[in-house]
């Protein structure tokens, strides 16, 4: 008899290949996971399971997203931080959904279609590792912790998107030809300006200032602009800007030429330890602080349970209050924390 394993069906050409691989090995339960009045997927995912001949599910987390995703996405941006509302939502809404009917179902395994892979350690703990390189997701994976990782399963994790498109051609899966989907889910037309306003709270305009305080222009609000920001600034001056500061407190913008942008000591915050049981003392990492930059050789040192010190031993450009910093040996994650300064 296949074990029983839960697999997160978005509609997508990523969970729908993922459902006929798994079907060699599990006992396969699709769950849709809708998100409310935004979500959109659910009668392509419910089309996948049909045809794969798979039992679906849906489960509306609408009030989990808004409470643990939705409402810190707006927090961030009224307090001057760029939110990463994925890293956010992985181990606090959609895993722990997953792992919900995996119990209630009796299923050991959960699964999703994120290009990432999972491993034993030689001290029996869970690891996170690497997808291919074009596609690695294990950025946004970094927060899962042990009890989420040890039961889930990437059945996509050796293989390239144009693989994974060619094989949804090749299973004649109906969503073959679908488009991907590179937005957040609860904001579909990308403009969280516009969303923020709808929540019905966004900062008001300010002024735009030099870093020696010279007013330059004003601002639409800060929740407009992120760190190294270059594009959309709409002033004018003796050489290009970019948003080197923003002052929640004074409701201003720093612009500057860059030159300041670069750090080599970055504070972070709350660590999640993947492969490591904890950090005792300083040791060498290769950092990732967004999503899309290149890693970073760096130095990193515990400063408390629950604060890291990351000295980088290559400048990095604007690291980002509101973004994670994930640690790597290898292709393996040590772990994660949240960008403070």
């Amino acid at each position: 008899m296949k074990p029983k394993l839960v697999l997160g069906l978005s509609g997508g050409v990523d969970s729908a290949v993922s459902a006929r691989l798994l079907m060699r090995d599990y006992d396969v339960t699709c769950l849709y996971l809708s998100i409310g009045p935004e979500a959109a997927g659910e009668e392509d995912a419910a089309r996948v399971a049909e045809d794969l001949g798979l039992d679906f599910r849906a489960a509306d987390v609408s009030a989990a997203l808004e409470c643990r995703v939705k409402a810190p996405f707006a927090a961030d941006y009224l307090a001057g931080r760029t939110p990463l509302p994925c890293a956010r939502c992985n181990p606090t809404v959609k895993f722990p959904a997953l792992l919900t009917l995996a119990d209630e179902i009796g299923a050991a395994f959960v699964a999703t279609g994120h290009y990432a892979r999972t491993a034993v350690g030689p001290d029996g703990r869970a690891l996170l590792r690497k997808g291919m390189p074009a596609n690695d997701q294990s950025y946004m994976l970094a927060r899962l912790p042990q009890e989420i990782l040890r039961r889930v399963v990437f059945p996509l994790g050796d293989y390239e998107k144009a693989d994974v498109r060619a094989m949804a051609r090749d299973f004649s899966i109906p969503v073959a030809e679908k488009r991907d989907s590179m937005e957040i889910c609860f904001i579909p037309d990308t403009d969280y300006a516009a969303w923020l306003g709808r929540r019905g709270a966004v900062p008001p305009p300010g002024d735009f200032i030099s870093p020696t305080g010279e007013i330059l222009g004003r601002h639409l609000g800060i929740h407009r602009y992120t760190l190294g920001q270059g594009r959309g600034l709409g002033i004018s001056g003796p050489h290009r800007y970019y948003v080197s500061a923003i002052d929640p407190a004074a409701n201003t913008v720093t612009l500057s030429d860059g030159s300041d942008l670069a750090r080599t000591r970055i504070r972070c915050t709350q660590p999640n330890w993947i492969a490591l049981s904890g950090l005792d003392t300083p040791r060498p990492v290769q950092a990732r602080f967004r999503h899309t930059h290149a890693e970073t050789p760096c130095i990193l040192s515990p400063v408390s349970a629950k604060e890291v010190l990351v000295e980088a031993q290559v400048p990095v450009r604007a690291p980002t209050p509101g973004q994670l910093a994930v640690f790597y040996d290898g292709d393996s994650v040590l772990g994660s924390a949240w960008i403070a300064n």
